[in-house]
């Protein structure tokens, strides 16, 4: 009697697995196709997760199909030439010691925080004194002041000979009759080639500026002045 109830539970399990396996096959037979995998890429798609099929034939490189020709140093500098740029003087002092160069490589890095950036070479004579002190004024050259800039371009000189200045609240030298100054800290360097980048947060600036006064202007090995109106 207990062996006919086994076989009788036995045949309904075998038919309910049976019933239970048509079902989930004809649910199968539903669901989309998968793609095939040689075609399958990512979520987000780019050129290092996108898998194409392998395709017959020899690979071609694209690094060394049109190889970038070489620059001279001339042809790159003649070429630079053409951006119009103003020029600054960047200053410091150290030990009582008044430290400047002339510099056109000048810009704005940031609005929030407040941060500029210059590019000096690497063997700068004036900026590791610069970097020592921490700190830098950016003088902004008005279009009186292309002898301030020769000046200071010469490497050996007394660059500070017959030029008025004061210190800013830093302790920066503030070359008289600027167009503009800022007020700086060092907030990083990074080397680039055979310069150096420099980012000051500006800490402070002129805010007594002469509304004649026009910029020194540099374009084509030459310095410019800004015609017509502002």
């Amino acid at each position: 009697m207990e062996a006919a109830a086994a076989d009788t539970a036995a045949n309904k399990n075998g038919h309910r697995e049976e019933f239970t396996t048509a079902i989930f096959s004809s649910l199968l037979s539903l669901l989309p196709k998968r793609p095939d995998p040689r075609y399958r890429c990512s979520p987000s798609p780019t050129a290092d997760n996108y898998h194409l099929p392998n395709l017959a034939g020899p690979a071609m490189s694209l690094s060394n199909t049109n190889p970038a020709p070489t620059i001279d140093s001339a042809s790159f500098r003649e070429a630079l030439g053409h951006f119009a740029s103003g020029i600054t003087i960047i200053t410091t002092q150290v030990d009582d010691e008044p430290i400047g160069f002339t510099c056109q490589s000048f810009y704005s890095a940031s609005m929030n925080p407040p941060l500029v950036s210059f590019s000096v070479k690497a063997s700068s004579f004036s900026y590791p004194k610069i970097r020592q002190a921490e700190r830098f004024a950016v003088n902004i050259l008005s279009s009186e002041q292309s002898h301030v800039s020769n000046q200071f371009a010469m490497r050996g000189a007394d660059k500070w000979q017959g030029i008025d200045w004061q210190l800013s609240p830093l302790g920066n030298p503030v070359i008289n009759d600027s167009l503009h100054w800022l007020d700086c800290k060092i907030h990083a360097e990074h080397p680039a080639g055979d310069h150096l980048i420099v980012i000051g947060e500006v800490k402070g600036l002129n805010l007594d500026v002469a509304g004649t006064a026009r910029p020194l202007l540099y374009f084509k090995g030459k310095y410019r002045g800004m015609a017509g109106g502002e």
